[in-house]
Formats: C-alpha cells, sequence, structure tokens
C-alpha cells in the first residue's frame, strides 16, 4: 500500500482549536499542492480527513471526496492514524490530512520502528509505502515534498 501524510496547510491562531481555518496563505499552499498531488496520485486513492477546519480545507484543494475520520483529529496517536488509514493492509493509496505532531510521529513509528519527532512543514507530505523482502516487512520512503520544492 501506500500512505501519504500531508500535514493541513497554513492556518490562522485562535481557539476554538478544531474551528481554526487556513489563511489566505494556507489556501494557496493546499491548491498548489493540491495539484502537484492530482498529477501523482492514483485516481482511486482513498483520502482520509481531519474533522479540524483546517484539515479539512486542505483536503477540499484536491476536489475530490475524501471521509472525516475523527481517529485523525489534532492530539490523535500515530497508532490510531495508521489503524484508519488501514496500514499495511490496505489495497491501493490512502492520502490522510492531519496534524504535527501525529503524522511526523506516526512516519517515524513506519520508517525507525518508534515514534519519534519527526516535522512536516505546513502543507508539505511524507510519501511512504511497503513492501516484503524475503520475510521481512519493509517501509520504504518515496518522497516528501513542501510547497517550496514545488
Amino acid at each position: 500500500m501506500d500512505l501519504v501524510l500531508w500535514r493541513h496547510a497554513d492556518a490562522q491562531d485562535g481557539s476554538p482549536d478544531m474551528e481554526r481555518a487556513l489563511t489566505g496563505k494556507g489556501v494557496e499552499q493546499a491548491q498548489r499542492m493540491a495539484a502537484w498531488l492530482n498529477a501523482h496520485l492514483p485516481k482511486s486513492t482513498r483520502v482520509l480527513s481531519s474533522p479540524a477546519v483546517r484539515a479539512y480545507q486542505t483536503a477540499d484543494a484536491l476536489e475530490r471526496k475524501y471521509e472525516t475520520i475523527p481517529q485523525i483529529a489534532p492530539g490523535a496517536d500515530a497508532v490510531h492514524v495508521l489503524a484508519a488509514a488501514g496500514w499495511p493492509d490496505a489495497k491501493g493509496c490512502v492520502l490522510v490530512v492531519g496534524h504535527q505532531p501525529t503524522l511526523g510521529e506516526a512516519a517515524s513509528l513506519l520508517l525507525f520502528g518508534e515514534a519519534r519527532p519527526l516535522s512536516i512543514k505546513k502543507a508539505g507530505l511524507l510519501w511512504l509505502t511497503n513492501r516484503v523482502r524475503g520475510d521481512h516487512p519493509q517501509t520504504v520512503l518515496k518522497g516528501a515534498m513542501t510547497v517550496e520544492l514545488l
């Protein structure tokens, strides 16, 4: 399976946290990354979003159907995010639109075997896949992208 961990774009400060919307800069970031993703993601990609406004506004930029999943809300545990995505057994590609530090911790867990701090820039993403070599399952980092690199 392919797993894309996409951090929400730049959002307004304030509270309540779940209602923070994207800034103008964030809308532009989301649109730019969404254009790149749409050029690279399979059409059959399953898209999951946190229920936080800033996350689903980021997901909206894809102009694809997505599911809002409470298990990937701010403060979620990395293991719950991976379970919601179906890692490692889901078929095809799953894109998760979520938050730091959870997405970084999920990537760290897959790459290094433990949830360590790993920062993903706003609107940035990590693209991972899995495979089996011999009898050993492996996680492979397929790519990392930031808006600045587009």
